[in-house]
């Protein structure tokens, strides 16, 4: 018997090492070919064209008040035939249209193009006119699971590659800890660095595990500003221990997880480079010293789109451009003028600010990154069943974020939660839909489901104390929704004050519930409800999910990813206790039970260890359990 375990475990060991041989051989013959492909593109390049491939161009423009669409296509074209760029950033515009673009252009392109998007919640945030958006990241910052984050880069990187699309600017990283921000803001994870760095790394991991470069934004970290820096350069004015303790941390945990590449900020921080109004972007202390020499990432990194006032203002007619690449960046984004950009650096290298070599190590990097991606071996893009295709997998995927994001943080009333539907239909429940002025789903259901009258309000109605009596004295139950409202927080999201009083009567004197359709930063507005849901998002699937919340039908899972007043701090969340402890075996208990404190870093605080062990559990306990299920699961239907 000793015999046979030792043989099995030898077998068991050898077949590790020969898989791990296999692998590595593998990959060293990988990395032999795109070294190879690499250095054949690279010696027929002329010196011009490996700046130009440096660079990374605008395909097309939004008008948002005409909501018109302009594609720079002949512009593209000729940059293309004339300088041989290196990338192009899609913008808006159908997918169709811009597939058969894109398609011409890698057709006629003397080097393959890298294509880029910037598509946070998916291809539905640049194309609008037919491809739906996934949620924000601040609603998957609600979420208790991260492998639903992993999923959804998944989805992501598999829209991306119908598209041919080689690079997402995702995720972003930034610790958004200014509920006044006005560029970030719910495009982060939330205001806890921990869970922005996992759920940061699980977006990442979903999008290159399935073939498209992730790029880690906006470096060192954009969260803690009031300033858009598409419009002016924001200032942060912290420590260098304090960016360390905070900022960098998720950057950090990203870069040691293998993230292809990283978007630099244009940011004035003193504590990295106190040259005045000079931009991390463009900067060698915050590029190359801090992120290359102390951070040790080597990866590809793209300067924030240089046409932005946050380093045009300072930086005008290509000097960004020579500026950005002195600092050590890879690729130019949207650097305005080409042709101007190329005779800048080439003044910089004669000038002897840049050297040749400068320029050809940052072209090799980014032809061993198209290797990388696929672009060696590119095919046209299938225009068939394009839009449907995109839009296959994003309803499902925005009902999974909803389930498991909503947020009960308040439930006095014992009448909801669940809202019991009437055998009889009576007409004791009202719901008040605040901000629009036509039927959604919400309201929809609320007919169907309770009988109820629905009373739609625009942002400009007033409560007089009769009306609110009124509804008082004729409805049993109210229910509260707040709908379309503005993402950023500029004039209270556009609330005006006379709704926020309208629904503060309500909540007051009547047996209210609300639901807060949007941005959870404007709950600030309303933490003395005495039912309060936290919704996120403002769409069909989301106002479904709502409704069957407050039914009883699914569960309450969510908590708040940032703290938006004092009633309701970061973590705030009443859970269905019926969600976790099914998922708890008494194995599972007894490991989290036996964990010590001593395992945790010895920085953390004791406010914050609470923290950390829920993701210890997340990481080490409950991930590797999902993960290994799924792998039995995916063996026995091959089986």
């Amino acid at each position: 018997m000793w015999l046979l375990t030792t043989f099995i475990h030898m077998k068991k060991h050898f077949i590790i090492l020969l898989v791990t041989i296999i692998c590595f051989k593998n990959l060293v013959a990988q990395n032999a070919n795109a070294q190879q492909w690499a250095d054949s593109v690279f010696k027929a390049l002329s010196p011009d064209e490996r700046i130009a491939q440096l660079m990374v161009v605008r395909l097309s423009t939004y008008d948002a008040k005409t909501k018109t669409t302009t594609f720079f296509d002949k512009q593209v074209n000729d940059l293309v035939k004339q300088y041989n760029v290196g990338g192009i950033c899609v913008f808006q515009g159908s997918p169709v249209k811009q597939a058969h673009i894109l398609n011409a252009l890698q057709a006629q392109a003397k080097t393959p193009i890298l294509v880029c998007i910037d598509a946070e919640w998916g291809l539905g945030m640049r194309m609008i006119d037919s491809v739906l958006p996934l949620p924000r990241q601040m609603m998957l910052g609600a979420m208790p699971d991260a492998t639903v984050v992993y999923n959804y880069g998944k989805i992501v990187a598999e829209q991306c590659k119908r598209m041919n699309i080689q690079v997402n600017y995702a995720p972003v990283v930034d610790v958004n800890n200014n509920p006044n921000n006005p560029v970030i803001n719910d495009r982060s994870f939330g205001e806890d660095k921990y869970k922005v760095a996992l759920y940061g790394i699980q977006y990442m991991k979903g999008m290159q595990d399935n073939g498209v470069m992730a790029c880690a934004k906006h470096f060192p970290g954009h969260g803690d500003v009031a300033v858009d820096s598409h419009y002016d350069l924001p200032v942060i004015n912290k420590t260098k221990a304090q960016l360390d303790s905070l900022e960098l941390y998720p950057f950090n945990e990203i870069f040691k997880a293998g993230i292809g590449s990283v978007m630099i900020a244009h940011l004035a921080i003193p504590a990295i480079d106190n040259t005045p109004n000079k931009p991390t972007s463009i900067s060698k202390n915050n590029v190359t010293d801090l992120m290359r020499n102390q951070m040790g990432y080597q990866g590809l990194t793209f300067t924030d789109a240089l046409e932005m006032a946050g380093v045009k203002k300072f930086y005008p007619d290509g000097a960004a451009s020579v500026e950005s690449l002195i600092a050590g960046n890879d690729m130019l984004c949207l650097p305005g003028d080409v042709p101007l950009a190329i005779t800048k650096i080439k003044e910089a290298i004669k000038n002897k600010r840049l050297t040749q070599d400068d320029i050809d190590r940052h072209c090799m990097k980014v032809l061993l990154s198209k290797y990388q991606y696929g672009l060696a071996n590119l095919q046209p893009i299938n225009t068939e069943n394009l839009t449907a295709d995109l839009n296959s997998s994003v309803s499902s995927m925005r009902r999974i974020v909803a389930e498991n994001a909503l947020t009960v943080l308040k439930q006095t009333d014992a009448q909801f939660f669940p809202l019991s539907v009437p055998d009889k239909k009576g007409k004791d429940v009202l719901y008040v839909c605040i901000g629009s002025s036509t039927g959604n789903a919400f309201a929809k259901r609320m007919k169907a489901d309770y009988n109820a009258d629905v009373i739609y309000l625009p942002y400009t109605a007033t409560a007089t104390p009769a009306k609110i009596a009124a509804l008082k004295k004729k409805y049993k139950k109210v229910v509260i929704g707040i709908h379309n409202y503005a993402r950023v927080p500029a004039n209270n999201f556009g609330i005006s004050k006379t709704a926020v009083d309208f629904a503060a009567q309500l909540q007051q004197q009547t047996n209210a519930v609300t639901f807060v359709f949007g941005n959870p930063y404007a709950i600030k507005n309303w933490c003395s409800a005495k039912n309060l849901v936290a919704c996120y998002e403002d769409d069909d699937i989301i106002q479904n999910a709502a409704i069957d919340l407050l039914q009883g039908k699914i569960a309450a899972k969510g908590k708040l990813p940032v703290t938006v007043c004092y009633e309701y701090k970061f973590g705030s969340g009443i859970v269905s206790t019926s969600f976790f402890l099914p998922q708890m075996q008494q194995q599972s208990l007894t490991l989290i039970n036996s964990l010590q404190l001593t395992q945790l870093p010895q920085m953390l605080l004791t406010k914050e260890r609470h923290q950390a062990v829920w993701y210890w559990w997340q990481k080490t306990v409950r991930l590797p359990i999902l993960n290994r299920l799924a792998v039995m699961q995916q063996a026995a239907v091959k089986a």
